[in-house]
């Protein structure tokens, strides 16, 4: 149920610190009676991301165990008779079915009857020196999953297979495994748990982190502006005794107060989950990821939040100022949204490094600044850079929003939801032209 605003009883002449502490105090009392506001602001944020994960882990895991489970229909053709052994490993495979038809055709499995036909074939050239050396031809559907799972399942018996026949043979010959092998790579990761843990996080939480605190700004800028025109009650709270750009200031406090909220309650959330999620797959991996966010980087999230609720707060009122109602403001914010959202999806990349020509760019400072700390990571000049320029950018948006809402006709709603028409008549002075005739 929409709630009523009567800022008569409670907005009385004062200073304007006081005045804005008023209005603040009673927009967020109001969204906190708001079902909707309460779930997309508050409730989303904890739950929604959380809940996606464990399904996306959990139907990932389903479907690698279905697919585990299914067994691959292969037939098998001009076994060398060098290699008994070779379709024996066939058969002890129990995800593989062998299907004994001499003449299985590809046709077999385009209509679904075979998933993969593997043929031996005698090599050529220098390959023929070995003796008992064979080649293999697999034929498969790469359109088709369980004919793609049976390629790799042949590929890996053969490949097992080959490995220990060639063994065999260098130690007939007095060759140990080392020097038939003659090349061996080893590696070594540096990086500790918690440092992987870290780059986990810094890929993972810079998008989540964005989209959830454009979320919780969404319904708030929209019910605070469109939401007040559609219940008739922008005129009554201009005409009392707080000031206009009070009244805008306060509005924004409000919606930036429950976007950072939307981002910070996320963070939470998503910290206390993840390794519960993740740690069925890395067990099976042989991995192990320590998730903790570094101690240094709270404050710098923190302040992330609030500038990047600053920022887009400020642009959602921008857009939802000219909207007539509810619905005509999400239909004006969501091209918006979506702009915000795209650049931590852009960003994704693990090479890209926070420059200095990042920290300029909107949004994607705030980003980068989150995926760097969130790694143990503090270009301090970076960070100072996107403190300054989100500042800037939020400083000009709320004098753009003050400036758009000083006018009666916006409030009242006459620019029917057309930024471009009141940037034409205030700033250029066209009118609006009906049949060559300006009015």
């Amino acid at each position: 149920m929409a709630r009523v605003q009567n800022p008569n009883a409670t907005v009385q002449p004062s200073s304007a610190w006081s005045q804005i502490r008023t209005i603040y105090r009673y927009e967020l009392r109001g969204a906190l009676r708001e079902r909707t506001i309460v779930i997309n602001s508050i409730l989303i944020p904890i739950f929604l991301y959380p809940l996606i994960m464990w399904a996306g882990f959990t139907g990932v895991m389903f479907i690698q165990g279905h697919s585990d489970s299914t067994k691959s229909r292969i037939a098998v053709l001009n076994v060398p008779r060098e290699h008994p052994g070779l379709r024996a490993r066939f058969e002890r495979d129990r995800r593989i079915n062998i299907v004994r038809d001499a003449s299985a055709t590809p046709d077999q499995i385009q209509r679904g009857n075979l998933d993969a036909i593997v043929e031996f074939v005698s090599p050529e050239a220098e390959r023929a020196a070995l003796p008992g050396n064979f080649t293999a031809k697999i034929t498969f559907n790469g359109s088709k999953d369980r004919s793609n799972s049976a390629r790799q399942r042949v590929e890996g018996a053969i490949e097992r297979y080959r490995r220990d026949w060639v063994a065999r043979e260098g130690r007939k010959l007095g060759i140990s495994d080392a020097e038939w092998a003659g090349f061996k790579m080893t590696s070594r990761n540096l990086a500790s748990e918690k440092q992987m843990g870290g780059f986990v996080l810094g890929m993972l939480i810079p998008v989540l982190f964005v989209v959830m605190v454009a979320a919780g700004c969404f319904y708030p800028a929209i019910d605070c502006t469109a939401g007040e025109r559609e219940r008739n009650t922008w005129e009554t709270l201009m005409s009392s005794a707080a000031k206009r750009v009070h009244i805008v200031v306060a509005k924004y406090l409000y919606v930036t107060t429950l976007g950072g909220l939307a981002g910070a309650l996320n963070l939470v959330a998503f910290a206390l989950t993840l390794k519960p999620m993740f740690a069925p797959l890395l067990a099976q991996a042989g991995v192990t990821f320590n998730f903790a966010v570094p101690p240094a980087a709270i404050p710098l999230l923190i302040l992330a939040a609030v500038l990047l609720a600053g920022f887009v707060a400020a642009g959602m009122m921008i857009f939802a100022s000219f909207a007539r109602t509810f619905k005509e403001g999400q239909a004006m914010i969501m091209p918006f949204y979506l702009l915000v959202m795209l650049p931590p999806i852009v960003l994704q990349s693990p090479g890209i490094q926070f420059t200095t020509t990042l920290a300029l760019i909107p949004v994607v400072n705030v980003a980068m600044m989150v995926r760097s700390v969130v790694t143990g990571i503090y270009p301090w000049v970076q960070i100072g850079i996107t403190i300054a320029v989100s500042l800037a950018m939020i400083a000009l948006c709320v004098r753009l929003a003050a400036f758009i809402l000083r006018f009666e006709d916006v409030m009242a709603g006459a620019y029917n939801g057309s930024i471009k028409q009141f940037f034409r008549e205030r700033l250029f002075g066209k009118a609006k032209s009906s049949g060559g005739i300006q009015t």
